[in-house]
């Protein structure tokens, strides 16, 4: 003897597929507003790296972000690889990206005002 059906209810299909539904965006244009302000938007892994070598140099990106590939041998190919593979490093290259761009801003604006710090 087989065993009866089970009937389910649509309201739990339908209640599930709205929350999924209010889980996302509304509109593109919402994910557009998050990213204008976003100073990582839009650019590779490869140029953060070189802008950050040419601004502090190697050696100095190996005493602010102790690994490896910055201190032994330092190539850029070498340090994206390694990047590429390690999310904690490559979240702490992109913060210290985003501090060069802080306090690069900051010069130009201290620059401007013609104040200077003491």
């Amino acid at each position: 003897m087989k065993p009866p059906k089970t009937i389910y209810s649509n309201t739990s299909v339908e209640s599930q597929s709205q929350s999924h539904i209010d889980a996302q965006p509304s509109t593109p244009r919402a994910e557009l507003q998050k990213q204008r302000n976003n100073p990582l938007h839009g650019l590779t892994l490869e140029v953060i790296v070189t802008a950050l070598v040419a601004h502090f140099g190697w050696a100095e990106l190996a005493e602010r972000i102790p690994v490896r590939c910055f201190s032994h041998d330092p190539s850029i190919a070498s340090s994206l690889k390694f990047l590429r593979k390690t999310p904690w490093a490559r979240d702490k290259v992109e913060g210290l990206y985003a501090f060069m761009l802080r306090d690069i801003n900051r010069t130009k604006s201290d620059e401007l005002s013609g104040t200077d710090e003491i």
